[in-house]
């Protein structure tokens, strides 16, 4: 027995000590890559809705219930597994989230009516949740130790530039590719088993790995000490996710219907252009203090928001493409700030809870509303209700930047950072 400890305790030194070798750089990019894919998955489907709608006479009360199984599915998973990667690893549970992802691709590639959609959308949805609380920390602790502020800004990069490019490339391939529903997943299949590769290679980075498969659904938690921050930062990811979750929703129907188009790019580009707008602005601001960037964002929805309000009461294309553009720019600042303050307020060993609480309030952002939003459409119009919409989350955006500018004078008065 004692042999067979000193045997055990080796192997586990000898573990501990290869991780402490590896490099984290390339493990850092594999997640990075992970995230990317998994988020132009989720915006794939975007592109193809107004497809699905006229293939299989959809009505937009439909469509949001697909998108918002998406979002509802990501919850589950993030309340069964947020904190499921502090304890199993990160590797083994973004291992079991690819996979989950590839099963989901093929049933996206085989549907042929709304059930097996419904079925797709579902599994991918479990597929991000497991995924996300083992990315965002695994980002954190991956950060080369020479730029540690670069975790959280892929994180929140990550998800802009994965929409932007499964939005241009799904609407790309729908316009002029074969088999447009079927296409853009086989290679996504393709994209996630070459990514799994990687993540089997890839380096530990959990402090309490090794602890086994637990399901601990209370484990999303925030610390109390950090409940007050949280509360007023929480707002600024509602507001943005509830943008996001209109855009990719109904976004691409309502550009068409301003536009007067029929072309299925200009779904797909409008989604890109919010995405490459925010991601821009991520990278512009990404050595700006967090709360300042989040101040900046949140002005840059209410202009955004505005610029929206205006085109839609003119009925005017070229002022709606301007207001997507500096909507996104806002988007993409106000989720940057808003995440960087966030991720200071954990221990490394719960910060896959911490960012788990974070996506619950970002996925119930970008499901319920445009949920709500899909049912009022088909009552009162796309239009009527987009305009609701858009005044009822800049209401959310002025409460959200009062209180940002309020918790950022107090910090200053305490003299500490955020």
């Amino acid at each position: 027995m004692a042999e067979t400890s000193k045997t055990t305790t080796g192997v586990t030194v000898r573990r501990a000590a290869h991780a402490a070798r590896a490099p984290r750089g390339s493990g850092f990019r594999v997640v990075g890559a992970v995230l990317v894919l998994l988020m132009l998955s989720s915006s794939v489907p975007s592109a193809l809705y107004v497809l699905y709608q006229q293939k299989w006479g959809l009505s937009s009360g439909t469509i949001t219930v697909v998108f918002a199984l998406y979002a509802v599915t990501v919850l589950a998973g993030l309340l069964l597994f947020g904190s499921l990667s502090d304890t199993l690893g990160r590797r083994p549970v973004l291992g079991g989230a690819l996979v989950l992802a590839m099963v989901s691709m093929a049933l996206f590639a085989g549907a042929g009516g709304p059930v097996l959609l419904l079925a797709a959308r579902a599994v991918q949805g479990l597929a991000v949740g497991l995924a996300t609380g083992a990315m965002g920390a695994a980002l954190l602790e991956m950060a080369p130790a020479s730029r540690p502020a670069l975790g959280a800004q892929v994180n929140s990069a990550g998800p802009t530039v994965g929409i932007g490019l499964g939005g241009i490339g799904a609407g790309l391939l729908v316009q002029f590719a074969p088999a447009p529903t079927a296409l853009s997943y086989l290679l996504l299949i393709g994209a996630f088993a070459v990514t799994l590769v990687g993540v089997v290679r890839m380096p530990e980075s959990a402090p309490g790995a090794g602890g086994g498969f637990r399901v601990v659904p209370h484990r999303i938690h925030v610390p109390a000490g950090a409940r007050g921050r949280f509360t007023v930062l929480v707002l600024t990811i509602v507001a943005v996710w509830s943008v996001g979750g209109f855009y990719l929703s109904l976004g691409p129907h309502l550009a068409l219907s301003l536009l007067e188009s029929t072309n299925y790019l200009v779904g797909g580009a409008t989604v890109a252009l919010l995405a490459g707008a925010a991601t821009a602005a991520q990278l512009m601001l990404g050595r700006t203090e967090a709360l300042r960037t989040a101040v900046l964002g949140l002005c840059g929805l209410l202009a955004g928001l505005g610029l929206v309000l205006l085109a839609l009461g003119l009925g005017s294309a070229a002022v709606f493409l301007v207001a997507t553009a500096v909507l996104g720019t806002g988007w993409g600042a106000a989720f940057l700030g808003s995440f960087r303050a966030l991720s200071t307020l954990a221990d490394p060993a719960h910060r896959g809870e911490l960012t788990a609480a974070v996506y619950v309030f970002a996925y119930l952002a970008m499901s319920v509303p445009a949920v709500l939003a899909g049912m009022l459409t088909n009552i009162h119009g796309l239009h009527r209700t987009s305009v609701g919409f858009m005044a009822a989350v800049a209401g959310v955006c002025a409460l959200a930047l009062l209180a940002t500018l309020r918790l950022a004078a107090r910090i200053r008065a305490e003299g500490s950072t955020a």
